[in-house]
């Protein structure tokens, strides 16, 4: 890889819901929304092929709908539909910077959106579009981070590149110990051996099957999106010994 050549071909991008909110506690920031999309689009003008997946948490979140007493499919299923929200808000802001866009939902919505299958996202991410990836895995119980990790074994992505409104994985809380360090490099295993909560384990042993590289960033900051698929230090890698 060169200085100016990407370090990745065929991307994963997992954006939460609440990075899509900006420095609001609920909803979607248009402005963040914009500027998100702009950087998609110059990754795009590079080559890479970008598969997105989003998260609900800015709208709704099944777990929280769970532990209040409704039932968990229900909940989950509602999660599912508040991603379906963030992935028609990304999908609109990408096709503005001039870059084409699909979204594609696990479960059928057929009046806004394309089911998902697996060799229509191809066909589009060697079109160079942008394929968003909504509604998780389509099934309950199962977090975006499986579908991410899920969606990039499909579709043979080089890594997943997890957007977050933290600098990357720590250590320890830093909200509650400004002492906690971050850490640069982690495997599989140490993740789910200290229970970092990095992502689920079921996402975690996923990736760690399938030895797909995670890198975890600050989306917040920008021009980090691009800086990680430059192959910028940046965040924290984790992936096993045939990732490094």
């Amino acid at each position: 890889m060169t200085d100016n050549q990407p370090k990745y071909k065929r991307i994963v991008i997992k954006v939460s819901g609440e990075s899509l909110a900006g420095d609001q506690s609920f909803g979607l920031h248009y402005p963040t929304l914009m500027r998100m999309a702009g950087e998609i689009a110059q990754i795009n003008a590079l080559g890479v092929e970008v598969a997105i997946v989003v998260g609900g948490g800015n709208i709704w979140r099944g777990v929280s709908g769970s532990a209040g007493g409704m039932d968990r499919s229900t909940a989950d299923h509602m999660g599912m539909m508040a991603t379906m929200i963030n992935a028609l808000a990304l999908g609109d802001a990408v096709e503005k910077t001039g870059v084409v866009c699909r979204v594609q939902s696990a479960i059928e919505i057929k009046a806004v959106s394309e089911p998902y299958i697996r060799l229509r996202a191809l066909r589009h991410l060697e079109k160079g579009r942008v394929v968003i990836f909504a509604a998780g895995t389509g099934n309950p119980y199962f977090s975006t981070d499986t579908a991410a990790a899920l969606r990039a074994a499909e579709i043979h992505a080089e890594v997943i590149l997890m957007a977050k409104k933290v600098d990357g994985i720590y250590d320890d809380d830093p909200k509650t110990n400004p002492k906690a360090s971050l850490l640069h490099h982690l495997t599989y295993l140490e993740v789910l051996q200290r229970e970092l909560h990095v992502m689920d384990s079921t996402a975690a042993s996923l990736c760690k099957d399938n030895d797909i590289p995670i890198v975890v960033f600050n989306v917040n900051h920008e021009g980090n999106m691009l800086r990680v698929v430059m192959g910028e230090d940046i965040g924290t890698y984790l992936g096993g010994e045939n990732n490094d």
